[in-house]
């Protein structure tokens, strides 16, 4: 919410009508108080007329989420309401810090990582503004095709396309690869049939970073990359095209919809793929009411507690599966894919590309472990 309010000073056509249509450049909007906009009370920091008319008149603004923000209403009040158990601490230093009042206690490890989150980004902000990281992304590598490089893949090996994770570390699992060279794991991933590659950017919990993205991209490898990164501003969005991204991951768990809608709204902008990630029936029925959605992961892993239930896919297929084909939508299959079992499983539910990252990235040779887990060597 706080995303979509903070930066229509930046591009105020992004507000207008046509964009919501048009591939016209998005930008986030920063917020005026006080000022009059169509018969109500409106909350932004610049009172520039142009900016005014566009936000009246754009859908987004006069979404229910912004009226009830404007009202009064907490963006976390707003995000109960949708499902969303994830609270926002908005403090400017690590909820592990402070004593007292000052000092909170995350409900499950999903609101400790955002909660840390929050404090990087806003760190990261306040060295490298919005402006500055937009600018920065428009002089990033080409965008390449994350979704037909899945599609081709599928029709080309009859299986799921696969995903390839990069990852050092989890919070459940702790280090997983001692021996860890994200360019070296990149290579043998695409030599070994990866349509595309996933690589952790988180770095307080899984030992990750913007720069393995970067390096990867800058070191030849072919492969469309996600940038795997847990997502609660645009500046992110923009920040990971700049190194390189193709594609991002966002978490229906943490993101209410308006912050969807906004998001996938800048990576149309940006030419990137929004993989769109969900764990149950509410979040995903959420989903399927966005426009331009045309990536969902389905997690088998409740990222609350960490538990695995590959169930959770065909479950899910079974009652919006007719949905999601009507619409064209891929669904990428995530989390507790450790044997070709495990793929076909999946597949039979209806997934066409999948995630994995554990069972590979623990193997002595990754690449050589991809033959392993689809009972077969894929081709390139």
């Amino acid at each position: 919410m706080e995303s979509l309010l903070a930066a229509a000073h930046l591009h105020p056509a992004t507000f207008s009508p046509a964009s919501l249509s048009s591939s016209s450049c998005s930008r986030s909007p920063s917020v005026a108080r006080g000022v009059r906009s169509g018969g109500r009370t409106v909350r932004c920091a610049y009172t520039k007329d142009a900016i005014l008319y566009a936000l009246e008149h754009d859908a987004m603004f006069n979404s229910d989420e912004v009226i009830q923000w404007e009202s009064g209403k907490t963006i976390n009040t707003i995000a109960a309401a949708q499902g969303i158990s994830i609270r926002r601490r908005c403090r400017p230093r690590y909820p592990s810090e402070g004593s007292g009042d000052d000092k909170a206690v995350p409900r499950d490890i999903l609101e400790q990582i955002i909660w840390d989150k929050e404090v990087e980004v806003s760190q990261r902000k306040a060295k490298k503004p919005l402006r500055s990281v937009m600018e920065s992304s428009e002089h990033a590598p080409p965008v390449r095709d994350f979704i037909g490089a899945l599609t081709a893949a599928y029709n080309r090996n009859g299986v799921p396309a696969l995903i390839a994770e990069i990852k050092k570390a989890s919070p459940s699992r702790g280090v997983l690869r001692e021996n860890f060279n994200p360019v070296e794991i990149a290579q043998a991933y695409e030599e070994n049939g990866a349509a595309c590659i996933s690589i952790l950017t988180d770095e307080k919990h899984f030992q990750g970073s913007f720069e393995n993205l970067e390096t990867v991209r800058n070191s030849g490898v072919k492969c469309p990359l996600l940038c795997k990164e847990f997502v609660i501003d645009a500046w992110q969005i923009y920040y990971a095209r700049s190194k390189g991204a193709d594609a991002i991951l966002l978490i229906a768990a943490v993101l209410p919809d308006l912050d969807m809608k906004y998001m996938l709204r800048v990576c149309k902008s940006l030419g990137m793929t929004a993989l769109i990630e969900v764990h149950d029936e509410r979040e995903l029925d959420r989903v399927l009411k966005l426009d331009g959605v045309e990536l969902i992961g389905i997690n088998n892993r409740s990222l609350e507690t960490f538990v695995l239930d590959t169930s959770n896919t065909r479950m899910l297929m079974e009652k919006r599966g007719d949905i999601i084909r009507d619409r064209g939508i891929m669904v990428v299959g995530e989390s507790g894919l450790f044997t070709p079992d495990d793929v076909a499983y999946v597949q039979n539910a209806g997934v066409s590309s999948v995630l994995v990252g554990e069972s590979l990235i623990k193997a002595e040779d990754p690449g050589r472990a991809i033959a392993g887990l689809f009972g077969k060597e894929l081709m390139r």
